[in-house]
């Protein structure tokens, strides 16, 4: 269940992957229906997602240097990671600029993450049991802010948290240079089949990387426009 190398059987869309989609959105789905039966747990499900955004990044660190496989490149610079320490922050000190950021790189990117994963291991393996559990819990967490918190997203946000990204990628772009990493999938696609095997390489690569970017944000902002929308006209 532990070891590097055991099961890796994982395939793409078979039983156990639909079977774990399947039970994502069944609890999405309580999630957000069941948010004023569940207000009185408020704080047990904010620091139960807390625990598990904390747990999932050290434990993963842990089992890379125990089963030594631990790189350079296992450092914490994934999109999902910064969304992770993003969440973190929020749970620990609100903020509406934080949250702008976090709705769109840990909502709707987790989610495809886990639809296409870059996972070599099959359930049970930690490896399989930490993938799908962290990816929800960032997308269940921006979710629980919108519901739980009542935090909304100006239109104006998609612009800027497209351009905060931007940003961010610079930096990581030359670490990924300094250092011979792939951090934010900058420097090529993921090994194994996912979304990023059909963007092409090259400058072709950077460019589809930007318009899916813009594409993915402006698909996360709708439901969002359609609720304050909605809330609006109340």
């Amino acid at each position: 269940m532990f070891s590097a190398d055991g099961m890796q059987t994982f395939e793409l869309f078979s039983g156990t992957h639909l079977v774990t989609l399947f039970i994502f959105m069944v609890l999405t789905f309580l999630l957000i229906a069941l948010r004023e039966k569940l207000g009185p747990y408020q704080s047990i499900i904010k620091w139960t997602f807390f625990s598990i955004l904390v747990a999932s990044e050290v434990s993963h660190q842990i089992w890379l240097v125990a089963t030594n496989q631990w790189e350079i490149g296992s450092l914490p610079l994934h999109l999902c990671s910064i969304s992770t320490f993003i969440c973190i922050f929020l749970f620990l000190k609100p903020g509406k600029k934080a949250f702008y950021l976090v709705y769109f790189t840990g909502l709707l990117p987790p989610i495809l993450s886990m639809v296409t994963p870059e996972l070599f291991h099959d359930f049970p393996h930690y490896r399989f049991l930490k993938y799908f559990l962290h990816h929800a819990t960032i997308a269940w967490s921006v979710l629980y802010f919108i519901f739980y918190e009542g935090y909304r997203v100006p239109r104006k946000a998609v612009w800027t948290a497209f351009l905060l990204l931007n940003l961010i990628a610079v930096p990581i772009f030359f670490i990924n240079l300094l250092l011979d990493t792939n951090f934010f999938y900058l420097a090529n696609p993921t090994e194994s089949t996912t979304i990023l095997s059909y963007f092409g390489s090259g400058i072709t690569y950077y460019l589809t990387i930007e318009v899916a970017g813009i594409i993915v944000f402006l698909i996360t902002y709708f439901p969002m426009a359609i609720w304050m929308k909605k809330e609006k006209s109340h």
